[in-house]
């Protein structure tokens, strides 16, 4: 089959691989219809090249038809329709039933210590052959993937295999008060879905971003929005009687704009032997802080900043003094998908589309196209926002 492989850093290709097979009684292999490239990806494709090997298969945005199902799958057959969670996760174990999947103790990498499997997601997350594929072979079928309709497009469902349930569980964590005041920063898709939830809910929403296009699509949605300057902390109390928004999603991790230091880590820990990269990363602080920074800086005192952002490095400076001053909450962590998929299904069903989830792709292609499309949403060039590829297309 035709896979997206990793060849190295801000290098992709598409490849011949193996054909997946069943391995274990509750796999099922999926041809694949959709999988999205997420913010998440760019990662691997920038600064997490030390844990990844070349001809990886990358992908964890996908969803399909089954073709093929283990003898311990019960509750699927060849031909469903399924879309499939990123985190890899058993149901049955005492994370699972604490609604705690991506904590999933029978897929935990623990020689990592890492938490549940992702697809096609790095040595940290258990190198599994993810899903920018024709075919994928999914682990824990018999738990994992969501059966959804076969009436709708695609694009109805797709987003629920990550940035929705990511979204939904960001402002979940924000904890913000009926009728309050949610900041977003960082819009990209899972900001642009986290505005949106909080705009369903009722809440006043900020969203802050560089990008004007992601403004605009924001701002369709009735997201209040802002550009990110050094002075956005300031302007979001100006506009809250002084105190800052009641809560803070930060949507953008690791990769922030505005931390030349960080930056300069990163291009540095692309020049060395992957061991070496590896430690680097296990005991510095290598991550770009603007964004998280700011977003304690801006929170008003009680408040809530949930992190829905990925962040590498275990030692990157906090400002704990302002944090413990202030009395911040901070959540955050991997999204429990299949926590919150049984919420989210009526609304990407529901013909009004209160998400907005068909207006968020900006770029479409098949398999072929996805290395080109890599480098565009990583400059972030010809307004892309959110890419699906259509592998077989």
């Amino acid at each position: 089959m035709k896979a997206l492989t990793w060849q190295g850093k801000r290098s992709v290709s598409v490849e011949e691989v193996p054909d997946p097979v069943i391995q274990e009684p509750t796999d099922a292999i999926v041809r694949i219809t959709s999988t999205a490239i997420c913010g998440s990806d760019l990662h691997l494709y920038e600064v997490l090249g030390p844990y990844m090997h070349k001809g990886d298969v990358i992908g964890h945005e996908p969803m399909g038809i089954v073709e093929e199902v283990g003898s311990a799958v019960t509750n699927l057959r060849p031909g469903d329709r399924v879309v499939i969670p990123f985190n890899i996760s058993c149901g049955h174990c005492y994370f699972c039933s604490q609604g705690l999947q991506s904590q999933c103790e029978t897929t935990q990498v623990k020689d990592k210590g890492s938490g549940a499997a992702l697809f096609g997601y790095s040595e940290l997350y258990g190198s599994v052959p993810g899903g920018q594929a024709e075919y994928l072979c999914v682990p824990h079928a018999d738990y994992g993937p969501i059966k959804v309709g076969t009436e709708l497009p695609d694009e109805r469902y797709l987003f629920l295999s990550d940035i929705l349930p990511t979204a939904w569980q960001a402002v979940e964590y924000a904890n913000v008060p009926p009728g309050g005041t949610l900041a977003v920063f960082g819009l990209g898709p899972v900001g642009q879905f986290a505005g949106r939830i909080g705009v369903q809910r009722g809440y006043r929403v900020v969203g802050v971003d560089p990008v004007p296009e992601r403004r605009d699509m924001a701002a369709r949605h009735g997201v209040e929005t802002f550009d990110y300057t050094k002075t956005i902390a300031d302007e979001l109390r100006d506009m809250t009687s002084g105190r800052g928004p009641d809560a803070v999603v930060d949507a953008v991790g690791m990769e922030a704009h505005g931390s030349p230091v960080a930056g300069f880590a990163h291009q540095a820990l692309g020049l060395l032997p992957d061991k070496l990269a590896q430690k680097a990363m296990e005991t510095a602080g290598v991550d770009r802080l603007a964004a998280l920074h700011t977003s304690i800086n801006a929170v008003r005192r009680g408040g809530t900043v949930s992190l829905s952002g990925v962040y590498g490095g275990q030692a990157s400076p906090m400002p704990m003094l302002t944090m413990f001053d202030k009395q911040i909450q901070l959540r955050m962590g991997q999204c429990n998908v299949r926590n919150w998929t049984d919420h989210l299904l009526p609304l990407v069903e529901d013909d009004a589309d209160p998400l907005g989830v068909m207006d968020l792709v900006t770029h479409r292609s098949g398999l072929e196209g996805a290395p080109a499309l890599y480098e565009k949403f990583q400059k972030k060039e010809d307004g892309c926002i959110k890419v699906v590829l259509k592998p077989g297309t």
